[in-house]
C-alpha cells in the first residue's frame, strides 16, 4: 500500500468531482429515472463531508464493545492464517476502539491455541471464518460469536464444523464456550452466523449455516433445523430483523445452486411459531440469487425493511423478476423490499450503477452489493446503506474495488423521480490513503461502529487483495475519506506470512 492518491476526474454531467478519482475512467451519472417514472433531470449534489446537523443519537455502549469501555470494538475474522505452524487454522482479531478510533489503542488475536478458548488451532479449521456481535448471555456486554467450519470433532468425523462464544467482559474479555458441533463430517457448522431474539424469550438465539442447511440453537433448549436444500458449496447468507411486525426478531435466509440437482435459488423468511415451538417459513421469493443480506428502516416508517445485495436472476425462467428490472442486475443490483404493518408491503425497489445519483458505471463484474452494512450517518431517523463493489474497475485497474454509501429518505433508498443520492470511496478518492491497484477488492466486506464514541457511526472497509492479498482494512470516521486511515497486519504487529491472509474477508457489524 502506498500513501499517494490520485486527484478525481471532474463529472462531465454536473462538473463535480468524481469521489471515485478514477482517472480517465468513463464515469458518468445518468439523468434517466426508472422505466416506472417520469424523466427528470436534476443537479445531483455530493454528499458535504461536514458534521451532520441531525444530532445523532447516543450509541448503545454495549453495541461491538467487547470489553466494556463504552467505544464500539471491531472484530475481523481471518481463518486463512497460520497459527502455531498450522495452515488456515485461524484466528480473530479484535481491533480495539477508543478515542482516537481504532488501530490506535491496540488489538488482540482470538485462537484456539489462548487459554479458555475451547479446541487446538489445526489445519483447516478456519476459526474465524464467520463472526457475529451479540450479547448471549445479556450480562449488557457484548459478546462475539465464532464460527470454524473446518474444525474436525471427536467422534463426528473431519470438517464437522464448531461454533463458539467468546464472551465479553469489563476490562477485557472472558472465556469462549462451544454452543454447537456438527453431527458428522463435512457438516461444516459455522459456515455463517447470525444471532437475535428469535423466539420471543428475551433470550438471544444463534442461527448456524453449514452444509445445505441452516439450524436454529436456542439459548435454552434443543437444535432444531431451519431448512435443508442444496446450496452449490456456498455459506447460506442469514440476516435478522422484524420482517412481521410481530416485535419478534425473525430469521431472513439466501441460497442458490446450480444443476445440483437442478438450478434454484431463493431468499425465505422465518418467523417463530410459539403454538408449534419452531420457526415457520412465512415468505419467499424464488429465482434471486444474492450474495448479501442486510435489514434496516430505510424510509423511517417504523417498518424493518430487507435489501438483496448484488441479486440477480439465476434461473431465467421469467417468474416474477425477484431482483426487479432485469437492466438494474448488470454489475449487480440491489433490491430492496419494504416493510409493513402487517409484514412487505407491495412496494419494492431496484437499484445499481446506473441508477441516476449512483456513482459510477454499472458493468459486467463490478459486484455492486456484494458486501451490506446499515448505519443512520446523518441522525435523521432513516436508516443508510454502504454497499461495497470488491470487483468495481477504477480507471484500468480491473478488481481495484469500491463502496458506495447510499442515503435514506421518507421514500425509502430512490426517490419518486428515480434518483438515488450517494458518494462512493476507492483508494483514488481524495484523502482516502494507498493507491487503486487491480486486485485489491475494496469493498469485500463492509461494517459499521461508533469506533471513537462521538456519536456518529464510523465506517470500515475490507480489501482483501491488498499487498498480495494480505489485506487490510480502511477506516472512515463518520464516513469522511478525509480523515481516514488505513490498519494492516504490518501495521497491527501480526504475523505477515508468505501465504495470504486476505484481512478483512470477515468483519463484524451490529
Amino acid at each position: 500500500m502506498t500513501s499517494r492518491c490520485h486527484t478525481g476526474e471532474p463529472n462531465r454531467t454536473t462538473g463535480l468531482t468524481h469521489p471515485l478519482g478514477a482517472p480517465g475512467a468513463p464515469v458518468r451519472i445518468r439523468t434517466h429515472s426508472l422505466a416506472a417514472a417520469t424523466v427528470i433531470a436534476l443537479a445531483l449534489t455530493p454528499i458535504a463531508w461536514t458534521t451532520p446537523t441531525a444530532t445523532a443519537a447516543a450509541p448503545d455502549p454495549t453495541v461491538s464493545d467487547f470489553n466494556a469501555d463504552g467505544y464500539a470494538d471491531l472484530a475481523v475474522g481471518v481463518p486463512d492464517a497460520t497459527v502455531g505452524g498450522r495452515t488456515k487454522a485461524g484466528y480473530v482479531n479484535i481491533v480495539w476502539g477508543g478515542k482516537r478510533g481504532l488501530g490506535a489503542h491496540g488489538n488482540t488475536r482470538i485462537s484456539q491455541a489462548r487459554p479458555g478458548v475451547p479446541g487446538t488451532p489445526e489445519t483447516g479449521d478456519r476459526f474465524g471464518a464467520a463472526v457475529a456481535v451479540a450479547d448471549v448471555d445479556g450480562d449488557g456486554t457484548a459478546d462475539l460469536v465464532i464460527g470454524a467450519p473446518g474444525e474436525d470433532v471427536t467422534g463426528r468425523g473431519t470438517d464437522a464444523g464448531t461454533v463458539a462464544v467468546l464472551r465479553g467482559a469489563k476490562g477485557g474479555l472472558g472465556t469462549a464456550t462451544t454452543v454447537a458441533n456438527g453431527p458428522s463430517a463435512s457438516a461444516a457448522y459455522g459456515r455463517s452466523v447470525t444471532a437475535a431474539d428469535l423466539t420471543g424469550d428475551g433470550a438471544t438465539d444463534l442461527a448456524i449455516g453449514a452444509t445445505d442447511t441452516v439450524v436454529l440453537a436456542p439459548n435454552d433448549g434443543p437444535r432444531s433445523t431451519v431448512v435443508t436444500a442444496p446450496m452449490g458449496g456456498r455459506a447460506p447468507v442469514l440476516a435478522t430483523g422484524d420482517f412481521d411486525n410481530d416485535g419478534t426478531a425473525d430469521l431472513a435466509v439466501a441460497y442458490w445452486t446450480r444443476t445440483q440437482p437442478y438450478t434454484q435459488s431463493h431468499v425465505r423468511l422465518w418467523s417463530w411459531e410459539p403454538s408449534e415451538s419452531r420457526l415457520a417459513n412465512i415468505w419467499n421469493t424464488d429465482n434471486a440469487g444474492v450474495t448479501a443480506l442486510a435489514s434496516g428502516d430505510f424510509d423511517g416508517d417504523g417498518h424493518d425493511d430487507l435489501a438483496l445485495g448484488e441479486c440477480r436472476e439465476i434461473a431465467d425462467e421469467n417468474i416474477d423478476d425477484p431482483c426487479g428490472p432485469e437492466e438494474y442486475a448488470k454489475g449487480g443490483g440491489i433490491h430492496i423490499h419494504y416493510g409493513g404493518a402487517r409484514g412487505f408491503s407491495a412496494r419494492e425497489q431496484t437499484l445499481n450503477q446506473d441508477t441516476p445519483g449512483v456513482y459510477g458505471r454499472a458493468e459486467d463484474g463490478d459486484r455492486f452489493g456484494a458486501s451490506l452494512a446499515v448505519l443512520d450517518w446523518n441522525g435523521d431517523g432513516r436508516d443508510d446503506l454502504i454497499a461495497g463493489a470488491p470487483g468495481e474497475a477504477i480507471g484500468t485497474r480491473a478488481g481495484a474495488g469500491a463502496a458506495t454509501l447510499l442515503l435514506g429518505r421518507s421514500g425509502g433508498l430512490v426517490a419518486p423521480s428515480g434518483e438515488a443520492t450517494s458518494t462512493a470511496y476507492s483508494q483514488n478518492t481524495p484523502g482516502v490513503p494507498g493507491v487503486a491497484e487491480t486486485g485489491d477488492a475494496f469493498g469485500t466486506a463492509v461494517a459499521t461502529g461508533d469506533y471513537d464514541h462521538d456519536g456518529t457511526p464510523d465506517a470500515a472497509i475490507g480489501a482483501t487483495g491488498e499487498n498480495n492479498k494480505s489485506g487490510g482494512v480502511w477506516l472512515l470516521p463518520a464516513l469522511s475519506p478525509t480523515a481516514s486511515y488505513a490498519i494492516t497486519p504490518t501495521r497491527l504487529g501480526l504475523p505477515s506470512p508468505s501465504t495470504a491472509l486476505s484481512y478483512g474477508r470477515t468483519l463484524s457489524s451490529h
